[in-house]
C-alpha cells in the first residue's frame, strides 16, 4: 500500500500502537475522528514521515507525551478536537518544524493547585514556537484557562490565535508571541494578563481582525485600550455591557484603518459622534443592540466610507433624536438598511412602556413629511429580501445537494449541551454518519448575519431547533427559526424538526406566536430528564433526521 496518499479510520482503535501504520510510509493525510482512541503509543507514528494533516476529533485522548508524535517531521496540521485532554509533557510538539496548524479542544486539567484552572505552558509544549505556524485553536469550554509564554520566540507575523474558555488569563503579555497575532478570536468571560490584571486584547498591537466575546457579566474590563491597536480593520464585539465601560466614548479613537464594525447582543446607551470620529475608513456597521438606544445623527457624520448600515431588530427609543433616521435611510442611497423585527417590518422604537413604529412616531411629533414614505419603502425593501432569498435558495438546492444533514439552531447557554451530547451522539452514530453544522463554527466571521444563516440554511438538508427559555429569548434563534419556517413553507416538505430541551409554560409559549402555530401543527420531541429514557430519544431523533440522507 505504499501508495496510498489519504487514509480514512472508521473503527473503534482504542489504543494505537506502531505497527498499526507499517508500510503506510507515503501517506500524506490520516482521519481517525470518532474511533475511541484513548492512548497513543509512543513513537507510533515513526513510520508515517511523509504525513501532513492529521485529525484526531472526537476521541478519548487525554495525555500527549513527548514521544506521542515523534517522527513527523512534516506534518503541517494537526486537529485534536472535543478530546478530554489533561496531560502534556514537555515537548510534546517539539518535532513539527513545518507546522501550520493546531487545534486542542478541549483543556480538562484535574489541577487542585490552582482550583480547577487549565495551565497550559505553551513555550514548554512547543519548545520554541514554529516558525510557519499560522492558525492556533485552545479551548477549555466553560473552565477557567491559563496560558504561558515563557520565551521570546514566535512565528511569523500572520498568525490566527482562537481562545475560548470560561476565563482565559495570560501570562508573558511583554512576549514577541503576541505581535505576532494579526487575528484574534476570544470567548471568555475576562481575558486578563498575569499579574496586574490588565485587559490582554490590548497587547496583541499586531491585530487585524479582532472577534471579542464575554457574555454578559457582573466583572468589568476596561475595553478602552481597544484604541492602541491601530492596525485594526475589523472588529466583533459580541455581549459586551458598554453601559459600565468607564472608557467607551475613547474605545474607538485612533481606528482610521477600521473598515468593518460589527456590536451583537451588545448594550449601548447612545451612540454620538465622540464614538466615530476616527472612523473614517469604516465601510460595514452592523448594530445588534439588545438595550433601548439613541443614534444621534451626528454619529454618522465622520463615517465618509460608509457602504453598508444593518441594524438588527433596533430597540430605538420613541424621540426627535432618532427619528432623524428616517430621512437618513431615505437619502443616502449608497448606504443599506435593513430593520428587521420579530412582529413588524418596520422600525421600532419604546415609547413609555410600549412599542411604536418610529415613523408614525416622527410623522406625528417630528417631521410628519418623511414618516409615511419610510413605511413603504422599508417594508417593500424588506418583503423583496426575504422573498429574493427564498427563491434564491430553493432554485440552488433543486437537485437535492446538500453539503450538511442537520443545521443547528440553538441559544448560546446550551452550546455544552449541544458539544457534550448532541454531536457525539449524531456524528459518531451510523452508517450513515451526520454532517452537523454549528453557527459557531460555519458562520463566516464580519460576515451579515441574515446572510450567514440562509447560507446554513439551506446548505443543510433539514433544521434542528433547540427550543428553550433562553432560546426564546435569543433574536438570533428567532430569525433562524422564522427563516427555518419560510423554508417550510416554500419546499413543503419536512425540513424543520422541534426539540424541546425544558418544559415550557403554555403562557410563555403563546407569546411566541411562531412557534405556538408549529406545535398545533407539528410533531416534536421533547429531551427526557430521565437518564433510562435518553438512549430512545437519540435512537428516535436519529431516526427522523437520516431518513432524507439514505433515500
Amino acid at each position: 500500500m505504499t501508495g496510498l496518499r489519504t487514509l480514512y479510520v472508521r473503527a473503534h482503535l482504542f489504543a494505537i500502537k506502531s505497527e498499526l501504520f507499517s508500510g503506510l510510509v507515503n501517506v500524506e493525510e490520516l482521519h481517525l475522528r470518532g474511533c475511541q482512541i484513548q492512548t497513543i503509543k509512543d513513537f507510533a507514528f515513526t513510520n508515517l514521515s511523509q504525513l501532513r494533516h492529521m485529525d484526531l476529533t472526537w476521541n478519548k485522548i487525554s495525555a500527549i507525551t513527548t514521544n506521542t508524535f515523534f517522527g513527523l517531521q512534516n506534518l503541517e496540521s494537526l486537529i485534536i478536537e472535543n478530546n478530554p485532554l489533561r496531560h502534556f509533557e514537555a515537548s510534546s510538539f517539539a518535532h513539527f518544524p513545518s507546522l501550520r496548524v493546531l487545534h486542542l479542544e478541549d483543556l480538562r486539567f484535574s489541577n487542585s493547585e490552582h482550583s480547577g484552572m487549565q495551565v497550559l505552558n505553551l513555550s514548554l509544549i512547543f519548545g520554541g514556537f514554529p516558525h510557519q505556524l499560522s492558525d492556533l485553536t485552545i479551548t477549555s469550554a466553560v473552565r477557567p484557562m491559563t496560558l504561558v509564554v515563557a520565551d521570546d520566540s514566535a512565528p511569523e507575523v500572520g498568525l490566527s490565535l482562537s481562545l475560548s474558555g470560561q476565563n482565559i488569563v495570560l501570562w508573558g503579555c511583554e512576549k514577541r508571541f503576541l505581535k505576532s497575532v494579526t487575528k484574534l478570536q476570544v470567548t471568555a468571560e475576562f481575558f486578563l494578563c498575569a499579574p496586574d490584571n490588565t485587559v490582554a486584547i490590548s497587547h496583541f498591537t499586531s491585530v487585524v481582525n479582532l472577534f471579542f466575546s464575554q457574555w454578559y457579566t457582573s466583572t468589568i474590563q476596561d475595553l478602552s485600550g481597544l484604541s492602541r491597536l491601530v492596525h485594526l480593520k475589523r472588529l466583533e464585539l459580541t455581549y459586551i455591557d458598554f453601559y459600565n465601560q468607564p472608557g467607551f466614548n475613547v474605545m474607538f479613537n485612533g481606528l482610521t484603518q477600521l473598515e468593518s464594525l460589527s456590536l451583537y447582543n451588545c448594550l449601548v446607551n447612545s451612540f454620538d459622534r465622540v464614538i466615530s470620529v476616527d472612523m473614517k475608513s469604516l465601510k460595514y456597521l452592523y448594530l445588534h443592540i439588545s438595550s433601548e438606544t439613541t443614534v444621534y445623527k451626528q454619529f454618522f457624520e465622520p463615517l465618509n466610507s460608509l457602504r453598508s448600515v444593518v441594524l438588527f431588530e433596533p430597540r430605538l427609543l420613541c424621540n426627535c433624536e432618532n427619528s432623524w433616521f428616517i430621512s437618513w435611510a431615505k437619502q443616502e442611497s449608497q448606504v443599506g438598511v435593513f430593520p428587521l423585527s420579530k412582529q413588524h417590518r418596520t422600525l421600532q422604537c419604546l415609547n413609555g412602556n410600549r412599542l411604536q413604529d418610529l415613523d408614525r412616531y416622527g410623522l406625528a411629533h417630528c417631521r410628519p413629511e418623511e414618516g409615511f414614505e419610510l413605511f413603504i419603502s422599508t417594508t417593500g425593501l424588506l418583503v423583496i429580501f426575504i422573498v429574493a432569498v427564498l427563491v434564491y435558495r430553493l432554485h440552488s438546492n433543486t437537485r437535492g445537494h446538500y453539503r450538511y444533514d442537520v443545521f443547528v439552531s440553538h441559544s448560546g447557554e446550551n452550546e455544552s449541551w449541544v458539544v457534550e451530547r448532541l454531536l457525539p451522539s449524531l456524528e459518531q452514530r451510523g452508517p450513515p454518519f451526520m454532517h452537523l453544522c454549528l453557527s459557531r463554527k460555519e458562520f463566516q466571521l464580519g460576515k451579515d448575519i441574515v446572510e450567514n444563516i440562509t447560507d446554513s440554511l439551506y446548505r443543510s438538508c433539514r433544521t434542528l431547533c433547540l427550543v428553550s427559555r433562553h432560546y426564546l429569548q435569543s433574536n438570533r434563534c428567532s430569525l433562524e427559526m422564522r427563516l427555518g419556517t419560510y423554508r417550510l413553507q416554500v419546499e413543503h416538505r419536512d425540513v424543520l424538526i422541534l426539540v424541546f430541551l425544558e418544559k415550557i409554560p403554555s403562557n410563555l409559549l403563546s407569546a411566541h406566536h411562531r412557534l405556538a402555530r408549529l406545535v398545533k401543527t407539528r410533531t416534536y420531541i421533547d429531551w427526557p430528564q430521565d437518564p433510562a429514557q435518553q438512549e430512545a430519544f437519540w435512537d428516535i431523533l436519529w431516526s427522523k433526521l437520516v431518513t432524507e440522507k439514505v433515500l
